[in-house]
């Protein structure tokens, strides 16, 4: 266990979900945004609070930890942690940097839980698994989406792409990062996980679900394979992305674009507003970047993008 007052600084990736197909499954880490957060444990004050958070940044997010992702995050792992492990009450500060913006579907939720908990986890000498961080970490999402997902949260956590077996036991898959450059764009509009999630259908025609399990099946035969052909074939979906495009102003025309620069293919990410595309050399990365920049310049909507790679470390902590 670390000794008490001591910070530690974390840095905890933004994470592409769904992977277009693999609705609330498939995932994985990036590079380049993330978030930068500080940590410290300290001595419980009887009435007090058991975690205090400090934004450092200009979002303005709820400091109540029952209203903050990673205040939820990290309420359950110290249930936990009591219950299990001490009879001594402690608490933690936690400083947080929001790098990556909220609402901008790159799993800003999920760094700020999956940071929080990994931090905690560190601090209190790595007593729980990376699975039962996940499963801490979900009750940050649940505060975000009302939903508890992992598709973000596992690859932050695991780092590279995950994939999510079963939530309910929860049961993680780590699968091979394919060698791919990632691009990212991010329209400056904001498209909130709840309201992505109620316009989809509850009901699908089974049709469409054999194509889409096709894809799912094909996308984790290419990782395995390591054949990006068979990835960027596999990078389809007939269920969510019909619905949740439209909420994206150019998306259709971005796709089309983006894959004549040479990309394997690539969607939303998340419930969006980003998108991202995946490419096999860098060169091409930056020409999809030349086209997300172009479309959406001409469209006169302001935007921010960023060509990285698969981040296969996950959150890490920097003393």
């Amino acid at each position: 266990m670390a000794p008490m007052n001591q910070w530690i600084k974390i840095k905890a990736p933004a994470t592409v979900a769904n992977m277009v197909c693999g609705f609330d499954i498939l995932g994985f880490a990036v590079n380049s945004p993330y978030d930068e957060m500080e940590m410290r444990m300290v001595p419980y004050v009887e009435n007090g609070p058991k975690i205090i958070i400090i934004n450092i940044d200009q979002y303005n997010l709820p400091t109540d930890p029952e209203k903050n992702v990673a205040g939820a995050a990290l309420n359950a792992l110290l249930l936990e942690y009591e219950e299990q492990f001490s009879n001594t009450t402690i608490a933690f500060e936690v400083k947080i940097n929001k790098l990556i913006k909220p609402g901008s579907g790159v799993g800003s939720s999920a760094a700020s839980s999956a940071g929080a908990v990994v931090g905690a986890n560190y601090l209190l000498g790595k007593p729980f698994t990376n699975d039962d961080l996940v499963r801490f970490a979900m009750n940050g999402e649940k505060v975000a989406s009302g939903v508890k997902h992992a598709d973000n949260i596992a690859p932050c956590i695991f780092g590279g792409v995950t994939l999510v077996r079963s939530i309910f036991p929860l049961e993680i898959i780590a699968l091979p990062s394919p060698e791919l450059h990632v691009t990212i764009v991010h329209p400056q509009i904001e498209v909130k996980t709840s309201d992505a999630r109620s316009i989809l259908k509850h009901q699908v025609l089974l049709k469409d679900a054999i194509k889409q399990w096709g894809n799912i099946a094909g996308l984790v035969a290419g990782l395995m394979k390591k054949d990006y052909d068979l990835i960027g074939r596999s990078l389809e979906d007939v269920i969510i992305e019909p619905v949740r495009s439209i909420l994206i102003p150019g998306f259709d025309a971005l796709k089309i674009a983006c894959k004549k620069a040479g990309a394997l293919g690539g969607g939303i990410s998340g419930s969006g507003p980003s998108i991202f595309m995946l490419s096999k050399e860098k060169e091409t990365a930056l020409a999809v970047e030349a086209e997300m920049i172009k479309l959406y310049t001409g469209l006169g909507l302001a935007h921010h993008t960023y060509v990285t790679t698969i981040n296969e470390k996950g959150v890490e902590v920097i003393n």
